[in-house]
């Protein structure tokens, strides 16, 4: 029954809108959702603390991951995109999507949109930027497969860990059911407070954000030693990387452009630098081989420049958290400390004072650390980076994520790789000083 006056009003348009996000005129879906702005905004869980600063919002991302079976861009995955309702007659994938969308935010967050915007995906994710009736900003991530939602799930709950911890992060916003990913709808997906006016870290660091992110690093990590998935432990260094593998790797990779009857500019340029790093393998395995034990502890697992916001030179909060696995400690903190823009960028004398700032104000905010894990760190990053072929890869094994943006981070991660492994001694012998 219709109540009569502004709540039935209230209760009509948002039967309206529901109907809309099943696909019953939808056109009207967010003539609608403007219409009812004037009325009480319904119901909806909000993050513990609204002034947290949200997800990032990713609008480009060129940081690799080193690792040889998931390495890509953000911006550049499969546009595989997960299960909705059956296509109506004339909609694009597109417009199925968003009715999806906008179908699971009513139903499972009672939260009433009246924009929607698609910004550029994640690495398993189809990212939108959401605004309510309030004028209240939101980023959704929808997942595309629902087989990886426990992992994605296990994600979430080691940001939420994090948070409660006292660690700047993203919080989540539950369903009506209080669950932090919304399932039983037309897709599945999370919702998170958006907060403007944050940048990534993604150009690499620079001035006061070095000791910034140091600060916030230590905190988190020294939050995440008290995971129950597994208590900080120490192993054997050299175990970082395969040496082995990345031989194989490397050589399968060399096979592959030689059997090509040309070679692009880029193909041409990724065989030399393949050959290049190829014959530094010696070096890498007397790297790996004067590691000492170092510590392995649960990780944010893709702390990389465009999952760190700053506000100003504030690292506001780390984003896009991966399922709790453990992992080298030093390998995490070179992986974004040593973002070939910020060693290219800030050249090897700016490269080598910010991060000395960064590891003595990690230090500072994660008293426990071993010197061995800080002053490590530079070889293992040196190691487990040319143990990776991507991008040089991309070519052969991703051709279509090859674009002038992939092309310059494939230059500049080699040029800063070259730059770091010829002056490693001399830079960890002004770390291991400088953390006396």
């Amino acid at each position: 029954m219709i109540q009569p006056g502004r709540d039935g009003q209230r209760v009509a348009l948002s039967q309206l809108l529901q109907a809309c996000s099943r696909g019953v005129h939808p056109t009207l879906t967010l003539h609608i959702a403007r219409r009812d702005t004037t009325s009480p905004a319904p119901s909806c869980p909000r993050p513990d603390q609204p002034d947290h600063l949200p997800l990032a919002h990713h609008l480009t991302t060129i940081a690799a991951r080193f690792d040889e079976e998931t390495m890509s861009t953000a911006s550049h995955q499969p546009a595989t995109k997960p299960a909705t309702a059956p296509s109506t007659p004339g909609r694009t994938a597109e417009e199925e999507q968003i009715m999806a969308v906008t179908d699971t935010l009513v139903l499972a967050y009672g939260l009433h949109p009246a924009e929607i915007t698609r910004i550029p995906e994640g690495t398993s994710t189809d990212n939108y930027a959401i605004v309510d009736q309030t004028g209240r900003r939101y980023f959704v991530k929808a997942y595309r497969a629902r087989s990886s939602l426990d992992l994605e799930r296990a994600a979430v709950e080691l940001s939420e860990y994090a948070a409660d911890g006292g660690v700047a992060t993203a919080r989540a916003t539950r369903t009506r059911e209080h669950e932090l990913i919304a399932t039983h709808g037309r897709l599945s997906m999370s919702l998170w407070s958006y907060v403007p006016h944050t940048a990534t870290g993604e150009g690499g660091l620079r001035g006061a954000r070095w000791a910034a992110v140091g600060t916030a690093m230590g905190c988190l990590h020294n939050r995440l030693a008290a995971h129950p998935a597994a208590a900080p432990a120490l192993k054997p260094g050299a175990a970082v990387c395969d040496v082995a593998t990345a031989r194989d790797s490397y050589e399968s990779l060399i096979r592959a452009f030689q059997s090509k009857p040309r070679l692009g500019e880029f193909e041409a340029w990724s065989l030399q630098a393949t050959r290049e790093r190829q014959a530094r393998f010696g070096g890498v395995e007397r790297i790996l081989a004067s590691l000492p034990p170092l510590t392995v502890q649960i990780l944010h697992g893709d702390l990389s420049g465009p999952n760190v916001l700053f506000k100003d030179d504030d690292a506001a909060a780390f984003v896009d958290f991966r399922a709790p696995t453990p992992g080298y400690l030093a390998w995490e903190i070179a992986r974004l400390g040593c973002d070939p823009s910020s060693v290219v960028t800030n050249g090897m004398e700016g490269w080598l004072t910010g991060y000395t700032d960064l590891t003595l104000a990690y230090r500072d905010a994660n008293p426990k650390t071993s010197a061995n894990d800080l002053v490590s760190s530079l070889r293992v990053g040196c190691a487990a980076v040319l143990c990776s072929t991507f991008p040089f890869s991309a070519p052969v094994k991703r051709p279509d994520i090859v674009d002038a943006a992939l092309e310059s981070y494939g230059r500049a991660r080699h040029e800063a790789d070259q730059m770091l492994l010829d002056q490693l001694p001399v830079l960890e012998e002004a770390l291991r000083d400088a953390l006396r």
